[in-house]
């Protein structure tokens, strides 16, 4: 079992970057892939990025890639996710996210952290 908290939110203006931080307590943080996931407003929670165990394969969504890059430091029991370029779309609540299986299914993750508010304006 892993408990998950977000941090990093905030206001920005388009084109500026943020950086998010997904801090883990419990066993085997290691053990678990790790995603990100976002809800807008009025929207279903839709796929952001996830990376593996050893941080050695990631997976972007089309509309973040080449903006966004996902990272996790297992020693410090953290993943990030480094967001460049942002858009008035990327507004949401970000969540983070962990599973025993490599996947960009949200059904897929057991664990997830409580949310942190991203609001981007245009």
């Amino acid at each position: 079992q892993v408990q998950l908290v977000e941090s990093g939110g905030g206001l920005v203006q388009a084109g500026d970057s943020l950086r998010l931080t997904c801090a883990a307590s419990g066993r085997s943080f290691s053990s678990y892939h790790l995603g990100w996931f976002r809800q807008a407003r009025g929207k279903e929670r839709e796929f952001v990025a996830t990376i593996n165990w050893n941080g050695g394969s990631a997976v972007y969504a089309d509309s973040v890639q080449g903006r966004f890059t996902v990272s996790r430091d297992n020693d410090k029991n953290t993943m990030y996710l480094q967001m460049n370029s942002l858009k008035f779309e990327d507004a949401a609540v970000y969540y983070c996210a962990a599973a025993d299986s490599f996947s960009t299914w949200a059904r897929k993750y057991a664990y997830w952290g409580q949310g942190t508010q991203v609001t981007v304006s245009s």
